[in-house]
């Protein structure tokens, strides 16, 4: 169980920051997550975060940036898209990351679906053609939907995963925000249970490589990404407890996206800890 953590200030600040929150799992960026611009990054700072992550025995995932959307169909982004990824992979391999999370993506007012996930195939299968096997996998995030969403729910995945041959560097981050924004009844008796039910048979077993365990602000199938801190938004205590118990989820590592400062995210770990040993 962890975090997204700040690193500014360079990778190593973020160990600070997972101390305080008791994080055992770690999310970050190794990139501006709303810009184009990739850094190189240290080789010497990089080295020492990845000693003492494995000293510590921290699980660590990249998460690319937002902008990434294989789905634009403009040339411009599409390229500025497959950089983005082979660089967060690339970096990823470098400070030991587990996975690096990339969003679905859409096609854009006035493209077509079709086109949009032709594109996909085009540009994101040289990509993982091109991954070691020993690297980061990357794992694609179904976003909260709206638009034309290349995959926003977990049954989206199934065409997703088809145009990419079923890839063996390819898995799934599932946030349970996106879900439930995206029309997944989380909140239902069950509905944990249903959609996690649902992605395996869309994506077929051991594909859950991370989840993003965040309540919602807005209703279901609001298709608005706006997370709430645990058990105090629209999803609720009682279906992560259902995650917790769902065979798909064994051994994933969860991550908290939830708003607030470190004492809140700190309270919202400790809160799924506690329903994960329940």
């Amino acid at each position: 169980m962890g975090a997204h953590v700040p690193v500014t200030g360079g990778l190593v600040k973020g160990l600070a920051y997972a101390q305080e929150v008791g994080a055992a799992v770690l999310q970050v960026f190794v990139s501006n997550p709303r810009g184009w611009a990739l850094s190189a990054g240290d080789p010497a700072r990089d080295e020492e975060f990845r000693r003492l992550v494995a000293e510590r025995s921290l699980p660590t995932y990249v998460h690319a940036p937002y902008l990434v959307n294989f789905g634009s169909p403009t040339e411009a982004t599409l390229k500025k898209s497959v950089d983005a990824v082979a660089h967060a992979m690339g970096r990823g391999a470098q400070i030991g990351a587990r996975g690096v999370v990339v969003h679905a993506g859409s096609a854009v007012a006035g493209a077509h679906r079709d086109e949009a996930m032709v594109q996909l195939r085009e540009h994101l299968l040289p990509v993982l053609d091109g991954l070691p096997a020993d690297g980061p996998r990357l794992l694609v995030e179904p976003t909260a939907g709206g638009g034309q969403a290349l995959a926003a729910t977990v049954q989206d995945l199934a065409e997703y995963f088809e145009q990419l041959d079923h890839h063996p560097m390819l898995g799934v981050c599932l946030d349970t925000c996106h879900a439930f924004a995206a029309g997944h009844d989380l909140a239902a008796p069950g509905g944990m249970k249903k959609t996690l039910d649902a992605l395996v048979r869309a994506v077929g077993r051991g594909r859950l490589g991370l989840i993003h365990a965040n309540d919602s602000k807005d209703p279901l199938g609001s298709s608005r990404d706006r997370h709430e801190a645990i058990g105090k938004g629209r999803i609720g205590l009682d279906p992560f407890v259902e995650l917790f118990r769902h065979p798909a989820t064994r051994d994933v590592p969860v991550v908290v996206e939830t708003p607030g400062d470190a004492a809140s995210q700190r309270a919202d770990i400790k809160q799924l800890c506690a329903l994960r040993d329940a």
